[in-house]
């Protein structure tokens, strides 16, 4: 069985929409074997895709071609991840980074004022001129 490259994607939850996943293919982001694929290229078992995602290379050969969105411990099984390690861990450590630069506020504070908010957005001037 053979399944558009763009629903496969969707389906294994490398892409969150099925949208995102066809824009990547017309972009030109995903490569079936060594030929850019267009979103309707068919893909099946045994079938190298190449994804071109935030800047990162990940490699994946279809085990299963599927047509509908499943659980992550499902979709998992439905490829095999050939990312080279260096590729996987220089993912790892961008994704770390992106999430610990998140802001916290201290929990029942509410939002801020926008007395508040103009303080915030100066301090955030001044540091982000310092760090440069």
């Amino acid at each position: 069985m053979k399944v558009r490259i763009d629903k496969w994607l969707w389906s294994v939850r490398i892409y969150k929409s099925r949208t995102l996943a066809t824009d990547a293919c017309k972009a030109g982001k995903i490569k079936l074997g060594e030929i850019q694929a267009k979103p309707a290229q068919l893909v099946g078992p045994g079938d190298e895709v190449t994804v071109r995602k935030d800047g990162f290379n990940f490699q994946f050969r279809v085990v299963q071609a599927i047509e509908k969105r499943v659980g992550a411990p499902i979709a998992v099984t439905c490829y095999e991840d050939l990312t080279p390690p260096e590729e996987r861990n220089k993912y790892q450590v961008w994704f770390i980074q992106s999430n610990a630069n998140t802001e916290k506020r201290e929990k029942g504070a509410g939002r801020p004022t926008k007395k508040e908010r103009r303080e915030i957005d100066e301090f955030k001037d001044l540091y982000d001129w310092e760090t440069e």
